[in-house]
């Protein structure tokens, strides 16, 4: 969980990261998300060679089971993610609920992709009563559960990564036929929202991603605003903590193109995060 986040939804809020994700977005920052179960992650370029860590682990695989945290003299091992209920996950964000209300927020469930986890998300939603509740999703799922879990939503943020479905699948390894579906029904339901598109040199900074995706939005009397997220060189700097390795399909130094007047012949506000 990140506490006082800004950039989630409106006020001041809790954002809860739900681990895993169906999709493989080339320029993912948070490689710990991708998976479902917990995992350990280790800053390794710090790593001294103790051998701490070897003396009390007692598996031949990694289990996550955390016992090398404990000992690692430069604390550079951690758990990313925890196994939680429900009501356990609910109480956690009650605690505070109040504070953040003061200040016009809530409670933001991001992820990896929060309806991967569909049904547990739905769980922890009806136990959360008078709390302003937020989603940040690339809107991949099928209908009805886009459908049931907006409906128990104050407010919605949703990627268009890629309006190009040969692209989308290139990049993030999936189509995007549900997400622009999802996104329709988005733009035609009573919720407020906001469109999101990280920029990517080279891949979905031009003019007929930015037109097309403006085209599929435009009109939707609840559409707040389009968020465009330039990429970040240091989008792959977890990667190794979690024993993988970064492998973009872009130039990473080219910089991101920002067209946003394309939104205004919409009558689409923009704004650069």
């Amino acid at each position: 969980m990140k506490e006082f986040a800004v950039y989630d939804g409106p006020g001041l809020r809790q954002t809860v990261f739900l681990k895993g994700c169906p999709l493989r977005c080339n320029w993912c920052h948070n490689p710990e998300g991708l998976r479902v179960e917990p995992q350990l992650m280790v800053s390794t370029p710090s790593c001294t060679g103790c051998g701490r860590c070897k003396e009390v682990c007692k598996h031949e695989t990694c289990i996550a089971c955390g016992e090398c945290v404990a000992v690692c003299p430069l604390h550079l091992r951690r758990i990313a993610g925890q196994v939680m209920t429900s009501q356990e996950l609910a109480d956690l964000i009650l605690e505070n609920s109040d504070y953040y209300a003061k200040y016009g927020g809530g409670v933001t469930f991001s992820g990896g992709e929060p309806l991967l986890q569909a049904e547990f998300l739905l769980e922890v939603l009806s136990l959360l009563p008078g709390v302003h509740k937020a989603i940040e999703t690339s809107g991949f799922t099928d209908e009805e559960t886009f459908r049931r879990v907006v409906e128990q939503l104050d407010y919605v943020i949703m990627d268009i990564k890629l309006f190009d479905e040969e692209l989308h699948r290139k990049y993030t390894g999936v189509s995007n036929s549900k997400i622009l579906t999802n996104a329709k029904q988005l733009c035609a339901g009573d919720k407020p929202f906001v469109i999101r598109i990280p920029v990517i040199p080279g891949v979905n900074d031009n003019e007929e991603n930015y037109r097309r995706t403006a085209e599929w939005i435009a009109g939707a009397k609840m559409l707040e605003q389009v968020e465009l997220l330039p990429y970040h060189k240091t989008a792959g700097a977890k990667y190794t903590m979690v024993g993988e390795k970064y492998r973009p399909l872009f130039d990473t130094d080219q910089k991101v193109q920002i067209l946003q007047n394309i939104f205004r012949e919409y009558g689409i506000r923009s704004s650069v995060l």
